[in-house]
């Protein structure tokens, strides 16, 4: 048994000088099948996203039991979800609920320095009140991070507005030099900046992936509430299912957009008018009538003197 074992080692040291290569012994069966019979296949650790709630890894599992605790007392997940879309960012429903709970403690924060400077101050602290005013300012902190996200979409369709007649005008300009309907989007994206620009680009980058021009576009509408942008992706639906002149339907729907500026404008300065007026009646003509009358005044006092 020595001299075989010993003559198998001498071989296999001869294989490994002359081959280079190790004797390994060969995968079983089940192993060489286990990968293929697996229900999921395992992520890609490159494609795991390491991104939490906060940078603080001991925070963690006590900020998501509070971002779950916001998630059941304030509700509206599809009205979060649309409205996030709305501002285009990268931001998702759990960031979104994080903020929350942080513009919560700043409120509770907020009550509590108002308390500390009461007592400071000599006041004194009621319990009673410390703890409404603290639930208050907490309340008011989660609702006033809501209110600032509609806002913020607001701010941006505003502004996807006012670029909008621009961005037309630049595709009916690219159409009218002989450029399709996708080369026209490539290239008004490409030299423009904004966020239009940008919703047009998302639009574009559906386009490569595999969804039509006009499937790509109604995305558009339907990750904004602007009536004329819907009006826009009918448009160009139209133009391009029915071969109608694209640039004349793009230049029209510019000067559309531009009148309903003007009366948007209008509207508002028939709205603030009375509020205007304030100024002028309690500050301006107070002014003036004291300027117009205190010479004769001035003058009945010195004649009376």
């Amino acid at each position: 048994m020595t001299g075989v074992g010993l003559g198998a080692a001498c071989g296999t040291g001869l294989f490994l000088a002359v081959t280079g290569t190790p004797l390994t012994r060969r995968p079983r069966l089940d192993a060489r099948l286990s990968p293929y019979l697996r229900d999921t296949p395992r992520p890609s650790r490159l494609l795991h996203d390491r991104a939490g709630l906060t940078p603080f890894p001991l925070v963690e599992p006590l900020l998501a039991d509070l971002v779950q605790a916001v998630e059941r007392w304030v509700g509206g997940l599809s009205s979060v979800r649309r409205r996030l879309e709305q501002v285009g960012g990268p931001m998702t429903v759990e960031q979104f609920r994080a903020e929350q709970v942080l513009w919560g403690g700043f409120g509770l924060a907020a009550a509590f320095g108002l308390a500390l400077l009461s007592a400071a101050a000599g006041g004194g602290t009621n319990p009673l009140v410390l703890g409404v005013s603290a639930v208050l300012f907490t309340v008011l902190g989660v609702l006033a991070r809501d209110r600032y996200l509609t806002r913020q979409v607001a701010q941006r369709e505003e502004r996807m507005l006012e670029e909008f007649p621009t961005i037309a005008e630049l595709l009916a300009l690219a159409v009218t030099a002989g450029e399709g309907p996708v080369g026209a989007l490539e290239r008004v994206t490409r030299i423009s900046a904004g966020e239009l620009s940008r919703e047009l680009g998302r639009a574009l980058a559906d386009a490569r992936a595999g969804a039509s021009l006009v499937q790509a576009l109604e995305g558009i509408s339907r990750r904004t509430s602007l009536a004329p942008l819907a009006r826009f992706v009918d448009g160009v639906a139209i133009a391009v299912e029915r071969g109608t002149p694209l640039a004349d339907v793009l230049r029209a729907q510019a000067v559309d957009v531009r009148e309903a500026g003007k009366r948007q404008l209008l509207e508002s300065a028939g709205r603030r008018e009375i509020a205007m007026m304030v100024p002028v009646v309690f500050l301006v003509l107070p002014v003036t009538v004291l300027f117009a009358l205190f010479p004769g005044f001035y003058g009945l006092k010195l004649v009376t003197g």
